[in-house]
């Protein structure tokens, strides 16, 4: 219905987001991490404020995917734009974010054989 309309599919993404639970909410939060990408570009940004041409430059992707990231982290509130000049740079909102990442780095470094064997994270790739 929304592409008949010219719509965006994000509003009526957003309009969920009250009917969701708080468990839902939290595994919608963790998604928005779920991308190795993604998770690069939150290190990066968490170490400072940078563009896409520089993120691009860092990542050696094409600036389509690192825009298309951004605009995921940015729609789920990790990443804000402000204008700098003819440029947005791009900067980690919350800080915790970059203590959340280092938390589950010390985890999965703890636990790395036991993710790596388990069967229903394999069947979900």
């Amino acid at each position: 219905m929304p592409a008949q309309l010219g719509l965006s599919n994000l509003p009526v993404a957003a309009t969920r987001a009250a009917d969701l639970s708080r468990e839902e909410v939290l595994a919608t939060f963790f998604q928005g991490l779920g991308d190795p990408t993604r998770v690069r570009i939150l290190e990066l940004l968490a170490e400072r404020p940078r563009t896409v041409s520089e993120l691009q430059h860092e990542l050696g992707l094409a600036q389509g995917r690192v825009s298309s990231h951004l605009s995921c982290l940015r729609w789920c509130g990790y990443v804000l734009a402000t204008v700098d000049g003819r440029h947005n740079r791009y900067r980690v909102v919350d800080p915790r974010i970059a203590a959340i990442l280092a938390d589950a780095e010390s985890i999965v470094r703890e636990n790395a054989d036991r993710l790596n064997s388990c069967l229903v994270l394999a069947t979900e790739g």
